[in-house]
């Protein structure tokens, strides 16, 4: 059984997240939604949908799916679903109650980092996301290669308890998974500590 995160958490930043983040995340984002290059027609999951902020950069005529574990971030993504095809729902991004295959294309913008099993959210997203689809992600990880100090380990568990890791490995996320191909992995914020990655799907999966 997976956990579920803290609800108090999001009760308490649903009102805020947007007025703290939206000015700090928002090229980001808009950078991560374009290398998805959605069409028209096409079917979109965004897992951990949050407050929204990715709604209004979806182009028209895209099929959205976006869900997230707690209704009070739902509630505020609700009112920027204006003139799009959006279908909100409760979700737990570490069991996806889809079918195999479902999706053109995936949207993870700071999930990563905030679901308690990052690899569980990632193996559900994977196995729902068509052969040839488009997986984007921007989050918070460790720099590869770079050690997990005493200090680093301490002021993580200290941001833990405001619900987010910023001490997971993306390689270690994205081990193992077959016909991942990775595509773009560019740095964002922070020097490089957000990342933004595009990966393929390939046919062969």
């Amino acid at each position: 059984m997976t956990t579920i995160p803290n609800q108090s958490i999001y009760r308490f930043y649903a009102p805020v997240y947007d007025w703290l983040f939206r000015p700090v995340t928002i090229k980001a984002r808009r950078v991560t939604v374009g290398l998805l290059a959605l069409q028209q027609g096409e079917r979109l999951l965004i897992p951990g949908v949050g407050t929204g902020l990715d709604l209004p950069l979806i182009p028209p005529g895209v099929r959205v799916i976006a869900g997230d574990i707690s209704f009070d971030m739902l509630r505020q993504a609700q009112a920027k679903t204006t003139g799009l095809e959006v279908d909100l729902k409760r979700m737990d991004a570490q069991h996806l109650e889809f079918a195999d295959g479902s999706f053109d294309a995936v949207l993870f913008t700071l999930v990563l980092s905030v679901v308690p099993d990052a690899r569980a959210a990632f193996r559900e997203a994977w196995r729902v996301l068509r052969p040839g689809g488009r997986f984007a992600i921007f989050d918070k990880f460790i720099p590869e290669g770079q050690k997990l100090t005493l200090v680093r380990r301490l002021i993580g568990k200290v941001i833990g308890f405001i619900g987010t890791d910023p001490n997971r490995h993306l390689n270690e996320i994205l081990d193992g998974w077959p016909c991942l191909e990775i595509v773009r992995n560019e740095p964002s914020l922070m020097a490089g500590q957000y990342r933004i990655v595009l990966i393929n799907k390939t046919q062969a999966g």
